[in-house]
């Protein structure tokens, strides 16, 4: 299934239906009197989140999603049928921007959340509307108004609780094949892997945790080098990074810094994110153990965060760093709810309740 992760698209709401002139024409009613009744309502276009696509790719040739329009007013004081609504199904994920404003409209992150980009246009009123004591027998109904048209550009961010970063050949696309279902393309050359890789790796009490390949970070990506512009936009997402280092590498220090500078320079609070190092394809180094060790212990002084040895070919050293994940998003977990509770107890200040001191005169 091929990625794609942005997309613009027109959005056209149904137009209301028109009201209608009508008189009443029946046996035994000698006055009659106007029952031409109001148009139905034009269906809304309805963006819905769901679970199961992760990609824009139903966007890349399909860019206009009209609503129905409203039906005309009947007689009899009957209103026209509404115009049914057009729900559009997005991945989780998915910010939805005016494309000529810039503006944000909306953010679509939990499943089944909606969004209405373009509200259908309200159906115009029959003549009986218009009955008066002063007008007994209107002619006058009003067209229905015409539903909201947008252009919009569409923005996925992947929802993933751990985003796995590090240069090319680190070895991410290896280890989330060995921790989860996902199948990426694994190869020894640079840019192997050319989209985010997703998969569902299992806690101990049998939870499903999301986990992210974000391929294509190399030296100046935060300004279009390589593919890491357009990925870094996912790590916005993650709540906890892990970050490889090839320990084959002729200098994995300098690697380090490398993807440092880049998400300092990216901004948006990815540096801020909380870290966890790994020294990758230790299997490869088998006969270096102490040279190893010291490189962890040099790494871990920059960083001041833990630095775990693994190798997922040979699955040495996966335990031990999966605890640590799930250690570290559990404490997440804790201080986010402890947060939102601290939130919720603050009571705004009621400044009516305060009496003002008296005045020393």
């Amino acid at each position: 299934m091929q990625f794609i992760d942005q997309a613009e698209v027109q959005v056209q709401a149904g137009n209301g239906g028109d009201g209608l002139v009508a008189f009443r024409r029946e046996k035994y009613v000698p006055a009659g009197g106007p029952s031409g009744g109001n148009g139905g309502r034009g269906g809304s276009v309805i963006f819905r989140a769901v679970e199961n696509l992760q990609t824009l790719l139903d966007f890349r040739y399909n860019h206009l999603f009209k609503a129905d329009d409203g039906q005309r007013g009947g007689p009899n004081n009957r209103t026209g049928a509404a115009g049914h609504d057009r729900i559009i199904d997005v991945p989780c994920g998915t910010m939805i921007y005016d494309a000529e404003t810039g503006e944000l409209l909306g953010d679509l992150v939990e499943p089944n959340q909606t969004f209405c980009v373009a509200k259908g246009g309200k159906g115009g009123l029959g003549n009986q509307h218009f009955l008066s004591n002063r007008n007994r027998a209107p002619e006058r109904a009003l067209p229905g108004l015409p539903g909201e048209a947008r252009f919009l550009r569409m923005e996925l961010k992947l929802l993933a609780e751990v985003g796995i970063i590090g240069l090319p050949n680190a070895g991410k696309s290896t280890l989330i094949a060995a921790l989860s279902a996902a199948r990426p393309k694994i190869a020894d050359y640079p840019f192997t892997t050319l989209v985010p890789n997703l998969g569902v790796v299992r806690k101990p009490t049998g939870d499903g945790t999301v986990f992210a390949d974000i391929p294509g970070l190399i030296e100046g990506a935060h300004m279009g080098t390589g593919l890491g512009h357009d990925f870094l936009r996912h790590v916005e997402r993650t709540r906890l990074l892990l970050h490889l280092i090839d320990v084959t590498s002729p200098d994995p220090i300098a690697d380090y810094h490398t993807i440092q500078q880049e998400l300092h320079a990216y901004g948006r609070g990815l540096t801020d994110r909380p870290q966890l190092l790994a020294l990758s394809k230790l299997d490869a180094m088998s006969q270096e153990t102490e040279a190893i060790d010291d490189l962890a212990a040099q790494l871990h002084a920059l960083s001041h965060v833990p630095v775990f040895q693994i190798s997922a070919v040979a699955r040495i050293g996966l335990e031990p760093l999966l605890n640590q994940i799930w250690q570290s998003l559990d404490e997440l977990q804790a201080e986010e709810l402890e947060a939102e509770t601290l939130n919720n107890s603050l009571e705004p200040l009621d400044l009516n309740a305060i009496a003002p001191a008296p005045l020393n005169i």
